[in-house]
């Protein structure tokens, strides 16, 4: 039996495609590797979005050339967004590499995978649509929460965006799939069900003509075992009162919603090609907080993007400052060839755009302590995650916090929890983006 190894880099959507390869090697009776020591290959699932995931990309794949080269790897493949971008590039400048092979190439992975071991050098670029939407999946994250990937691809064209050139345009999945997804899912132990996709609340426009996201949130919410239901990656132009309604309706849905609004500048936003400009970010931010006055918001922002001078930095700062976001990321825009704005005019330079992220992110750490000082002697329902024996304390997430995104709530309790437990923690403490509690249960 060959031993493979798997390493995933960056989004969920990413690891989910990364969950239905492994699936599909383990389905054909390839032992599947918790470490590099002797496997037959490693599968390097690439982000290719920004610079700093190329790069992460590149200096995996270079770790693992390295290990070929003393013996403790055998063959090497490149999959994901940075090989599906890049293509021959990597081969002629990482020759170490035994195959690269394009997202739609992913339903072929076992027989792509012992052609390589065999000896074949792979090289295959299928039309991006044939990635599997749908199939076997091999869980990589803990069995109480997983992501459902509704969706992939994207067709808004922001012109900083290689993902439509990269995945294509948007695809969801149909809804009844969807259901029985999930349904294996809860049955699998999942508690906690986290959609995911390039643009989630577009789900169903392509299939449906229609947007379907609060009647699938609807049926989602009807399945046995799942606790909690947490959106990612919605965008403004498509939070509609049906879907603020659903989300205030179902006891299931968390009330936590990330907005990547990406800017705050009309005219950045125009450049960018984002729908809506500051007014209606605003009037959407306003019409969430209606609905749900406890809605946690969590965003992203693209500093230094091309033309974003003092004027619309201080835009973008005063932004944030007003509405007080309470989860908050940002990062330098990464010019993409491909893409409309790598040839636009007015680039902003680097250390420029270093000084203004972390202006945002020091005036976003003193909104979030403001916050997390409301929180003390409130209690929250806690999904449990970790037990720290040195210190006697378990650690969790609220609704407030997405796994792997956001901060966690550390608390001591007299009582044995298991990870994936729920309790009921009352805050009593804050350190920076963490809060400290007590087991109120």
């Amino acid at each position: 039996m060959y031993k493979i190894g798997m390493i995933s880099l960056g989004c969920p959507k990413n690891q989910v495609d990364a969950e239905r390869m492994l699936a599909a090697l383990d389905r054909n009776e390839f032992e599947i590797a918790d470490c590099y020591d002797g496997v037959d290959a490693v599968i390097v699932n690439t982000c290719g979005f920004i610079d700093d995931a190329k790069r992460e990309a590149i200096e995996n794949i270079l770790d693992m050339a390295q290990l070929k080269e003393d013996g403790t790897v055998k063959k090497i493949i490149v999959t994901g967004c940075l090989a599906q971008r890049h293509q021959q590039e990597i081969f002629s400048e990482i020759p170490e590499v035994d195959a690269v092979i394009g997202i739609g190439a992913n339903a072929d992975i076992a027989d792509i995978v012992r052609r390589v071991i065999e000896g074949e050098s792979v090289y295959e670029m299928p039309d991006n649509s044939l990635l599997p939407l749908v199939g076997e999946r091999l869980l990589t994250t803990p069995e109480y929460w997983s992501y459902l990937k509704i969706a992939d691809g994207c067709s808004n064209r922001c012109t900083y965006c290689a993902i439509p050139s990269i995945r294509g345009d948007f695809r969801s999945v149909e809804f009844e799939t969807l259901i029985d997804e999930a349904k294996a899912l809860a049955d699998a132990g999942t508690k906690e069900l986290i959609l995911i996709a390039q643009d989630t609340t577009n789900y169903g426009m392509d299939l449906y003509g229609k947007l379907r996201l609060p009647e699938l949130l609807d049926a989602l919410c009807e399945i046995d075992g799942i606790e909690w239901i947490r959106l990612l990656y919605c965008y403004p132009d498509k939070i509609t009162d049906e879907l603020l309604e659903t989300m205030a309706r179902q006891p299931k849905i968390v009330h936590y919603i990330d907005l990547p609004l990406q800017h705050a500048d009309d005219k950045i936003l125009k450049a960018m090609n984002r729908r809506g400009d500051n007014a209606f970010l605003r009037e959407t931010i306003g019409r969430i907080r209606t609905a749900m006055p406890d809605a946690v918001i969590r965003t992203t922002f693209i500093i230094g993007f091309p033309g974003e001078g003092e004027e619309e930095f201080e835009t973008l700062a005063e932004f944030v400052n007003e509405i007080e976001f309470d989860r908050l990321g940002c990062f330098s825009y990464s010019p993409q060839e491909g893409t409309p704005a790598f040839d636009f005019e007015d680039q902003v330079d680097e250390e420029t755009k270093l000084r203004r992220g972390e202006i945002i992110m020091g005036d976003q750490l003193e909104i979030v302590n403001l916050k997390n000082h409301e929180k003390i002697g409130n209690t929250y329902r806690v999904l449990v995650e970790d037990y720290d024996g040195y210190s006697d304390s378990y650690s969790g997430r609220t609704y407030m916090d997405a796994p792997d995104i956001d901060g966690k709530i550390v608390f001591t309790t007299n009582k044995s929890y298991n990870n994936g437990d729920f309790t009921y923690v009352e805050v009593i403490g804050m350190n920076d983006y963490d809060l400290i509690g007590k087991d109120v249960s």
